[in-house]
């Protein structure tokens, strides 16, 4: 398999094949980080990474990978750079890409990374857009073939607001990968009928199925994983958390539902979650609405069912075998 100078924008641009490869060279590459064999395979090399949102697990994944394969790592946060201010994204990529080897991206507009790639003359990979995260999603599955072996066949039941880009993204990596994919969400929050007519029809070579039910108990039932995401995505107006609360509680991960779905189920997240009220959000969602938890109990959150911290240390492995493979 031979991915070099591939930009890594979405799953929709990789085959299955393709994806499970990222995958096994992702698992290669955790087996060599536990045993303590270096990796360097692209000593010397140099890449940026643009973070036009800010994170934790992406950005230290990012680093702590390039540092693996023997990188130099250059951070440009919010106010780092010039990019779409005093100079355009098309300039901004042809600049970078005459001094780095690689860029990532984190920010918003997909149609930024893409343009991004188009000038850039060097792989982009995208650290997050509004429309999909798919280094995300290949942790995610990463945690899930460690936990159950393999991928085709699962079910995954994604609850909450499904129009963005954990909703979007997991339904095209389930799509691709022969999953049972159900969107749990009243029906304005579902994915747009665009993509999940795209999905639908990868799904019909793949096998996969796709699912969306406004009934949290019905499509719960037999999951395999049930994940979900904030309400409130970062650089929305804090003005729509009401109507969210109002209109997603009904889909909080509790556990009445992990219990319908039966005990092989694991609860997983991307992070950041309020499952408590030790943020600084929590708390003021907590005077305005007098709710101690929002999109997942704390219960749950903390169970033996959840994997979300194995799922987030897999950020790094994944993201690592993207920029290995495509340099």
């Amino acid at each position: 398999m031979n991915l070099q100078g591939r930009s890594f924008l979405k799953l929709l641009d990789f085959t299955p094949e393709e994806i499970g490869y990222l995958l096994d060279l992702a698992a290669d590459f955790k087996a060599k980080k536990k045993a303590r064999i270096p990796h360097k395979l692209h000593e010397g090399k140099n890449i940026a990474i643009l973070f036009a949102k800010d994170s934790t697990r992406t950005r230290c994944a990012f680093e702590v990978a390039g540092a693996d394969l023997g990188m130099s790592v250059t951070y440009l946060g919010p106010s780092g750079s010039q990019m779409g201010k005093k100079e355009s994204i098309a300039d901004t990529a042809r600049v970078l890409g005459r001094m780095y080897d690689g860029i990532e991206y984190r920010g918003f507009g997909q149609e930024l990374v893409e343009e991004l790639a188009k000038y850039a003359g060097v792989p982009v990979w995208n650290g997050l857009t509004n429309e999909f995260h798919p280094t995300q999603i290949l942790a995610d599955f990463l945690t899930i073939r460690e936990y159950f072996g393999s991928l085709q066949g699962k079910k995954l039941v994604y609850m909450g607001d499904a129009r963005y880009n954990m909703g979007d993204s997991l339904m095209v990596g389930c799509a691709k990968m022969g999953m049972h994919f159900v969107a749990c969400a009243p029906r304005e929050y579902y994915p747009s009928q665009e993509l999940i007519a795209q999905c639908q029809q990868i799904a019909r070579q793949t096998g996969a199925i796709l699912e969306f039910s406004a009934d949290p108990m019905a499509a719960t039932k037999g999951a395999h994983v049930i994940y979900t995401d904030v309400w409130v995505s970062m650089g929305e107006a804090d003005s729509v958390w009401a109507g969210r609360i109002q209109d997603l509680t009904p889909y909080r991960v509790t556990r009445e539902l992990m219990e319908n779905a039966g005990p092989q189920c694991k609860f997983m997240h991307c992070l950041p979650a309020f499952h408590d009220l030790n943020t600084t959000i929590g708390r003021e969602i907590h005077e305005k609405f007098g709710i101690d938890c929002m999109e997942v109990t704390d219960e749950v959150f903390e169970s033996e069912a959840s994997i979300v911290f194995d799922e987030a240390e897999n950020r790094m492995h994944t993201i690592k075998a993207v920029m290995a493979a495509t340099l």
